[in-house]
């Protein structure tokens, strides 16, 4: 575990007129505050990132598809600096992420569909606030390969 991620599991509720997916309230315990909303999709195998925001809470929450979210304490005063961490989320995990500040982040994108991955920020995208990597940079010790076990 990194240090100050949460990860909250969520409701569907089905009947048969469709489902009813639950992401964010402002009463949840986990809640901070509300800067923007945004959806992203990513297509069979695309990676995305790394991503490392200097203010902002991201609060991920993948409503279709599958995803590999990987994260990586680069926060110089944390006691979990140099971890990573690896969650599937998804169609069959559907849980909400929060990943604080400071925190690299990145996906890779699984399965047959894409994936329609939901981020309501603590704070709205101004330029400057995020740097990038390359997702196969040498600075995160990752390996975006597929694993056989």
């Amino acid at each position: 575990m990194i240090d100050g991620v949460l990860i909250s599991p969520l409701k569907k509720i089905p009947d048969e007129r469709g489902t009813i997916m639950h992401m964010l309230r402002n009463d949840a315990d986990h809640f901070e505050q509300f800067g923007e909303i945004y959806f992203s999709t990513a297509y069979p195998e695309v990676i995305k990132g790394w991503h490392i925001h200097k203010k902002m809470t991201l609060n991920y929450a993948v409503i279709s598809g599958m995803i590999k979210l990987v994260l990586y304490d680069m926060r110089p005063d944390s006691q979990t600096k140099g971890e990573l961490m690896e969650l599937f989320v998804g169609d069959d995990n559907y849980s909400l992420i929060t990943i604080p500040p400071g925190i690299a982040n990145g996906y890779k994108t699984f399965g047959s569909i894409p994936a329609v991955v939901a981020n309501c920020a603590t704070h709205p995208h101004e330029a400057g606030e995020m740097d990038r990597m390359a997702p196969f940079s040498d600075e995160i010790p990752y390996d975006w390969s597929l694993v056989h076990k």
